[in-house]
């Protein structure tokens, strides 16, 4: 008996000592992070970071400044723009009109600006603009594809969404998506305004590690649906708990948003082209499905991710934007990746 004890125990040693046991079993991603936010190569860490699973924060820490001139410390209740993550609201904002019954998804969208007066607004389609394979890359120019037919991202979309979303309602963009964040108790979330900045931090440059603030802003009227939100990191995690549980939007418009109807290729998330719905990555690590997108400009760079099998929200911001495009999103993909291979999934 004593010496099959041994063997167990001899057995359990072995497995413990294992590299690609110890791998399986990565229990404390938060030291992993710590150590990640405070090393000052190849670039500095200035931001939030926010984990949550099943709504509770498992991780929580803002390390660096509000502003580079007066070194005031960031907290976790701080604004930030969030930048290209604003698309995920204006895409609520239209599936909404859609549950309305007040526009089409497969209507061109001339039926709902009728003043443009470009060709290809009898052949792009609402649907076309939230997916990004429409074509336009100038509203003056014909379009660089057949609609539906590729994908390419940008902004303009987006604005021409706000507008859709505008002549449907017969509302302000930044009225309806005020009134949504006050609905969903996102208290800290609004559309951006030169006049009311609330507790916005100051967005940096960043150029050789040397950070230079950003006095105004890009965002206006016209690109608010674009890049144009204000959020913290904890309604961030909430606006994930509520999508992605069926409590903004009807089944079928949440299957809509979320389902791939594109491939296209992101670096942050992979080499490989992933789906893309409506302002949301379909992606896959390790064979680990998950939701995601990035913002980035105005001195601002953001990562939000949801991973709907464990309930798990990952939400990075920060108050600087490298001039090295190949740090954009430096700490936001080790961040997520080492939450990805931790137990916590």
């Amino acid at each position: 008996m004593k010496s099959v004890i041994r063997i167990f125990y001899t057995a359990a040693l072995v497995l413990s000592a294992s590299p690609s046991f110890a791998q399986q079993n990565i229990t404390d991603y938060s030291k992993r992070i710590d150590s990640l936010i405070q090393q000052p190569s190849p670039r500095p860490f200035n931001g939030v970071v926010l984990i949550t699973k099943s709504s509770k924060t498992q991780y929580s820490k803002a390390y660096g400044f509000k502003d580079n001139r007066t070194k005031t410390p960031l907290k976790m209740g701080d604004q930030f723009e969030i930048m290209s993550n604003s698309k995920q609201v204006t895409a609520v904002l239209i599936l909404k009109q859609f549950e309305k019954g007040k526009l089409d998804l497969q209507a061109p969208v001339k039926k709902y600006i009728p003043t443009l007066t470009q060709p290809w607004a009898d052949s792009v389609t609402v649907h076309q603009l939230l997916n990004h394979t429409h074509g336009i890359l100038d509203t003056e120019k014909p379009l660089a594809f057949k609609p539906g037919t590729e994908f390419k991202y940008g902004n303009l979309s987006n604005i021409l969404l706000g507008q859709i979303i505008e002549n449907t309602s017969g509302s302000s963009y930044t009225k309806l998506a005020n009134e949504l964040f006050k609905e969903l108790h996102m208290n800290n979330t609004f559309c951006y305004s030169k006049n009311n900045n609330k507790s916005l931090v100051t967005g940096h440059m960043n150029k050789n590690n040397v950070f230079t603030p950003v006095e105004n802003s890009f965002i206006s009227d016209k690109n608010m649906a674009a890049d144009g939100i204000i959020s913290t990191a904890e309604d961030m995690a909430l606006w994930n708990s509520l999508l992605h549980k069926g409590k903004i939007l009807n089944k079928k418009s949440y299957a809509l948003m979320t389902t791939s109807s594109v491939l296209s290729e992101h670096n942050v998330f992979g080499k490989d082209k992933m789906g893309y719905g409506y302002a949301i990555r379909i992606v896959k690590y390790n064979g680990i499905p998950y939701f995601g997108h990035t913002g980035l400009g105005d001195g601002f760079a953001s990562l939000n991710v949801y991973i709907p099998g464990s309930d798990v929200s990952i939400v990075v911001m920060e108050n600087q934007m490298s001039e090295d495009s190949t740090l954009y999103y430096y700490h936001e993909a080790l961040i997520r990746d080492m939450v990805l291979e931790s137990s916590l999934i």
